[in-house]
C-alpha cells in the first residue's frame, strides 16, 4: 500500500475538520437521539486509543453541555423578545426609554402608575442583561481611581493574611505560610521586624489597639501576642507605577513572580518569642483577634472551636462550640463584646459577650458552601463571603435573609469593609479584588496587568482608612503584599 505524503495527509485532515463542523452545524437543529448518533459517527471516523467505556462517557458530557448551551441560547432569545414587547406597551402608552438611560438606572415617570411599573421591570431585565457589558468598560475608568503605590516583598511562601497597625507608627503586618510574619514601613516597602517564633505556617496577624503589640495564629496549634519596637526610615519617592503597557489580562508564570529575598527580609531586627502563648486548641489556629480594649482575644481552630482568653493570664475563659466543621475566620467588634466565627459548614456564628454571667449565640445560615469570612461593619450589620461566589450583607436583627446580595464568578476569601464610607474590598481566587458598596454596587475593579496587581490568589484584604498614601492593602500566594490608593470621592461619584 502506498504512504500518503504530507500535504494529501494535511488535506484529509482539514475535511474532517470541515466535516466535523458542518455536523456540528446540523447538530443544533436535531433530536438528542440524533445528536448522541452524531457524536459517535465522529468518534468512530476518527484513529482513538480511548477505550469505548471512556468515549461514551465523553459523548455523554459532551451532549449535556451542549444541551446547556441550547438552554442558554433560548432564554436569551426570550428575554429579548420580552425586552421588545415591553418596549412596544410602552411605546403605545406614550413613553419611551432608550439603552443610555437604563444603564444610569434612569426612567422617565410622566406616565401613570402601571406605566412606572413597568418601566421599572424592564430596568431590571435590562440591566441583567447587559451588566457584564456595563462592567467592562467600568474596570478601564478605574484605573486612575484604583492606582499601585508600593509592593512589599520579601516573604519566601505565599502570604495569608494581612493587617495595619492602629497606633503610632503605623506599619503593615503580614502572616506567612513561610512560618513568619513580617512588619513593613509603608511609605518605603523596607521590612521593619520579623517575628520567627511561630513553627508553623503564620495564618493571622492582628495589631493591638493601643500597644506596639501583635497577635498571630499559626498552623502549630498555638497564636502568640508579641512586641515589636520599630523606628521608621526615612521615606523615600515612590516610583510612579501607574504606567500600563499591554493588556489588562496577561498570564504569569512561575518565573515572573517575585524573588523571596528581594527586599532583604532576612536583615531586619528580629522577635523570636513571643510574650505570650496561647494553647488550648487541638488543631490549626486558622485566625485571631483582640476584643475591645485589648484584654482578651479570641482564637478560631481547625478543631471547630473558637477560644476566648485572658491576655494578662493565658487562661482560658471560654470555649465556643457549635460549628460543624474547622473554622475559618474569626473578627470581633470595632466597639463592642461580639465576635463572629466563620466555617466550613456554611454557617457563621455571632457570640455576644456584653453580659459577663452569659453569652448568647446566634447562627446565619445563607450561603451554600464554605464561609471564608465574616466581619463587622458601622451599626448592627455583618458581611459575609463565601467559596460559593457571593458575598452577603446581614442585620443583625433579622437573620433570616440577607438585605444585600454581590455574586462574583470566583470564591471569596477575607473581605474587609471601609467602615467611614462603607465600602468592601473583594479578594479573589482568580486574582481579581473588586470593590462594591454596601447595597451589592459594583465601584471597580483592582488594576491587573502585566505589571500591576497580584499574580496569584488573593488571600485577603485590609483597609487603612487614615493613611495619606496607602488606604487598601491586598496581599496573596504570588508572596507579595500591595498598598493601593484608592480616590474614594472619585470612586463614589462615579459611582
Amino acid at each position: 500500500m502506498p504512504i500518503e505524503s504530507g500535504s494529501c495527509a494535511s488535506a484529509r485532515q482539514a475535511k474532517q475538520k470541515r466535516k466535523s463542523h458542518s455536523l456540528s452545524i446540523r447538530r443544533t437543529n436535531s433530536s438528542e437521539q440524533e445528536r448522541a448518533g452524531l457524536h459517535r459517527d465522529m468518534l468512530e471516523g476518527q484513529d482513538s486509543k480511548l477505550p469505548s467505556s471512556v468515549r461514551n462517557t465523553l459523548l455523554e458530557l459532551f451532549g449535556q453541555i451542549e444541551r446547556e448551551f441550547e438552554n442558554l441560547y433560548i432564554e436569551n432569545l426570550e428575554l429579548r423578545r420580552e425586552i421588545d414587547t415591553l418596549n412596544e406597551r410602552l411605546a403605545a402608552e406614550g413613553q419611551t426609554i432608550d439603552g443610555a438611560e437604563l444603564s444610569k438606572g434612569q426612567l422617565k415617570t410622566k406616565a401613570s402608575h402601571s406605566t412606572s411599573q413597568l418601566s421599572q421591570k424592564l430596568k431590571t431585565t435590562y440591566k441583567a442583561s447587559t451588566s457584564k457589558i456595563v462592567s467592562s468598560f467600568k474596570t478601564t475608568t478605574s484605573r486612575a481611581i484604583c492606582q499601585l503605590v508600593k509592593e512589599y516583598v520579601g516573604h519566601r511562601d505565599g502570604i495569608w493574611d494581612v493587617s495595619v497597625a492602629k497606633t503610632q507608627p503605623v506599619v503593615l503586618g503580614t502572616a506567612s505560610a513561610d512560618h513568619t510574619a513580617l512588619l513593613w514601613s509603608i511609605e518605603t516597602g523596607k521590612c521593619l521586624t520579623k517575628y520567627v517564633g511561630h513553627v508553623g505556617s503564620v495564618n493571622s496577624i492582628k495589631f493591638h489597639p493601643t500597644e506596639q503589640v501583635a497577635l498571630t495564629a499559626s498552623g502549630d496549634q498555638t497564636a502568640h501576642i508579641w512586641r515589636y519596637i520599630v523606628q521608621l526610615p526615612a521615606p523615600q519617592p515612590t516610583a510612579d507605577c501607574n504606567q500600563m503597557s499591554g493588556e489588562d489580562e496577561v498570564e504569569f508564570s512561575d518565573k515572573d513572580e517575585p524573588d523571596g529575598d528581594g527586599d532583604g527580609s532576612s536583615d531586619c531586627p528580629t522577635v523570636r518569642a513571643p510574650l505570650t502563648s496561647l494553647k488550648s486548641h487541638q488543631g490549626v489556629v486558622i485566625a485571631a483577634d483582640w476584643l475591645v480594649g485589648g484584654k482578651q482575644a479570641v482564637t478560631a481552630s481547625w478543631d471547630r472551636t473558637a477560644n476566648l482568653y485572658d491576655v494578662e493570664t493565658s487562661e482560658l475563659v471560654h470555649s465556643l462550640t457549635g460549628h460543624d466543621q474547622e473554622l475559618t475566620h474569626c473578627c470581633t467588634h470595632p466597639t463592642q463584646r461580639l465576635v463572629v466565627t466563620s466555617s466550613r459548614d456554611t454557617t457563621f456564628r455571632l457570640w455576644d459577650f456584653r453580659d459577663p454571667s452569659i453569652h448568647s449565640v446566634n447562627v446565619f445560615q445563607g450561603h451554600t458552601d464554605t464561609v471564608t469570612s465574616a466581619v463587622f461593619t458601622v451599626g448592627d450589620n455583618v458581611v459575609s463571603g463565601s467559596d460559593d461566589r457571593t458575598v452577603k450583607v446581614w442585620d443583625l436583627k433579622n437573620m433570616r435573609s440577607p438585605i444585600a446580595t454581590i455574586r462574583t464568578d470566583s470564591a471569596v476569601n477575607r473581605i474587609n469593609v471601609c467602615v467611614g464610607q462603607r465600602i468592601i474590598a473583594l479578594p479573589h481566587d482568580n486574582r481579581q479584588v473588586r470593590l462594591f458598596d454596601m447595597s451589592g454596587v459594583r465601584l471597580a475593579r483592582l488594576p491587573r496587568s502585566n505589571r500591576q496587581g497580584h499574580r496569584r490568589m488573593v488571600c485577603c484584604s485590609a483597609w487603612s482608612e487614615d493613611h495619606p498614601i496607602c488606604n487598601l492593602f491586598t496581599c496573596g500566594f504570588d508572596r507579595q503584599a500591595i498598598g493601593w490608593n484608592i480616590n474614594i470621592p472619585a470612586l463614589l461619584q462615579e459611582k
